[in-house]
């Protein structure tokens, strides 16, 4: 009510402000008052209050805006289990604080990330619609025996003013790669073999030597070359070294254990066998190799 008028106030679409005409600070926008010509005055300022309560009875007005949006929280459990084999990986376990969020939009135009799940619990209320959580905690491009990365994703959907629980499994993001030779192996080759697995990303690794721990790497594909020597049995010959055969293998998968086996079958002619998990990649008979280079 101005000077004993009755108006009606219109919002202006762009700035979300309530102005009267000509006190406005955008000139783009046309916010005007229009007089209202009605002898039902009470009535209508009954319906102006309960537009007011409207606005002031949410917990955050600018967050819910007439009820379009909900609350959500996310929570996150890394897993360090391997698929396939259900193995348990001896890796170092991030923490919670250690994961940063991702949240896309689904069925809305929506991406935003935060440095910790925390930052975004600060002011968590998110539009109605269809939405994916995204956490990651290390950098599965670092490679190494040491450098395990963990991602996992969930969908949710978030509704009108109600508080949505999403819980995100972590699981681990590399490949792992285990190289391994047996005794057969390590008994015909005598004088040692050396051995280098290069990733993708032209990273190379020694795996001469054996190890429990494994090699994780970016679940793209890599190689396996070396040589291993044959002390010859034949007195005052020179010990012969033998290039072996490259192994490689492409399509990896993340959470997933590799393990290359090198072996030497001696029924017969002495094969050089090359396993990737229980299926044979590689079959190379040696003597003849060795006997060239006597």
């Amino acid at each position: 009510v101005v000077g004993g008028q009755l108006y009606r106030i219109r919002q202006c679409d762009q700035c979300q402000l309530l102005a009267l005409s000509g006190q406005h600070n955008r000139k783009d926008q046309e916010c005007a008052i229009e007089m209202i010509k009605t002898d039902d005055m009470k009535k209508l300022l009954v319906s102006l209050c309960l537009l007011s309560l409207s606005w002031a009875c949410t917990d955050d007005g600018e967050r819910i805006e007439g009820g379009t949006m909900g609350g959500v929280r996310i929570a996150c459990q890394p897993s360090d289990e391997a698929v396939e084999t259900r193995t348990t990986v001896n890796c170092t376990m991030p923490s919670v604080e250690d994961f940063k969020l991702t949240i896309e939009g689904v069925s809305l135009h929506y991406t935003k990330e935060w440095d910790a799940i925390a930052q975004f619990h600060e002011d968590n209320y998110l539009y109605k619609g269809e939405y994916k959580a995204v956490v990651e905690a290390g950098d599965v491009t670092v490679e190494g025996y040491d450098d395990v990365a963990f991602r996992g994703e969930q969908p949710f959907t978030v509704v009108a003013r109600q508080n949505t629980e999403v819980a995100v499994t972590a699981h681990i993001a590399n490949a792992m790669i285990k190289v391994e030779y047996t005794d057969n192996f390590l008994n015909y080759f005598t004088g040692g073999h050396e051995l280098a697995l290069t990733t993708a990303a032209g990273r190379t690794f020694d795996v001469s030597r054996p190890t429990e721990k494994l090699l994780f790497i970016a679940p793209d594909s890599f190689k396996v070359t070396g040589t291993a020597v044959k002390q010859a049995n034949a007195s005052g010959k020179d010990p012969v070294t033998v290039p072996l055969p490259e192994m490689s293998r492409t399509g990896l998968k993340p959470q997933t254990i590799y393990t290359v086996s090198f072996d030497v079958s001696t029924a017969g002619r002495a094969t050089l066998e090359i396993r990737l998990d229980d299926s044979l990649v590689e079959s190379v008979e040696i003597d003849e190799d060795i006997n060239e280079n006597s």
